[in-house]
């Protein structure tokens, strides 16, 4: 009895992992370029203690794995919103000064020029730089390979001339993971842990455009309440055994 308790005792813990992962995904539904996660992975573990040596128990681990299925395409016809493509990353500038990747592609100038996300993380140019654009009446143009161009209404003659290129990377050869500020990083095939040699495929952007959210919220609505269901039957377990341990004790109980 105790060892039943026990075993719906586990399994209302581990749940408690992808309750957390799940609520995580519906908080963001509706932010742009936002990648679900596989965070959760269930692991046969060997239980410790009296009995058999072949006791196994299923345990929940995370893990920072991110899944970078494309979610839904949004037109928008803004000149700098652009929707990446394929397992295109952009990266950008974290707050605490680390290099770090994004979907996010609703970028925006600030107050001084600096091109930034719809979060305010600094987009860096091909050579890691901060990109700083001039300021005033100038006409953006951001091109399919990542090319920022520009005119100058004072001077329409001279066309539109690129100013800088987005760095932007494949990352069809590599797993990526998520940092705490919701940056993405390279898992493997990284000397800093930040920086990696991009894939095979080139990487391309969709301008006017921008990418949902990969998360499915009817999906993981359905996903919660089976857990809820899930809670309530254990719960419901531990009850019935705390019962019929009441049950025994009373019958045993010398009148």
């Amino acid at each position: 009895m105790d060892r039943l308790v026990f075993t719906a005792n586990t399994a209302m813990t581990e749940y408690r992992l992808d309750r957390q992962s799940m609520t995580h995904e519906l908080a963001n539904v509706s932010t742009v370029g936002f990648k679900k996660a596989y965070q959760i992975a269930n692991r046969a573990v060997r239980t410790e203690g009296e009995g058999f040596d072949t006791r196994f128990l299923p345990r929940a681990f995370t893990t920072l794995k991110i899944d970078l299925s494309p979610g839904p395409r949004m037109v928008t016809a803004r000149p700098l919103d652009i929707a990446m493509n394929d397992k295109t990353v952009l990266g950008v500038r974290a707050e605490n000064g680390d290099l770090g990747w994004t979907r996010r592609g609703d970028l925006g100038v600030d107050a001084e020029g600096f091109l930034t996300t719809g979060s305010g993380h600094p987009v860096l140019d091909d050579s890691g730089a901060e990109i700083q654009l001039p300021v005033g009446s100038v006409s953006y143009v951001i091109t399919e390979d990542g090319s920022i161009t520009a005119m100058d209404p004072a001077a329409p003659e001279n066309g539109f001339q690129v100013i800088a290129r987005l760095l932007l990377k494949d990352t069809s050869a590599i797993d990526m993971g998520r940092r705490e500020d919701g940056l993405f990083l390279p898992l493997s095939q990284s000397e800093d842990g930040q920086d990696f040699e991009t894939g095979p495929e080139v990487a391309s952007v969709t301008p006017g455009a921008l990418e949902g959210s990969n998360v499915s919220a009817v999906h993981t609505l359905v996903k919660f309440i089976d857990h809820m269901r899930s809670f309530e039957m254990q719960t419901k377990v531990i009850k019935e055994m705390k019962d019929n341990d009441a049950s025994g004790a009373s019958m045993m109980r010398v009148s």
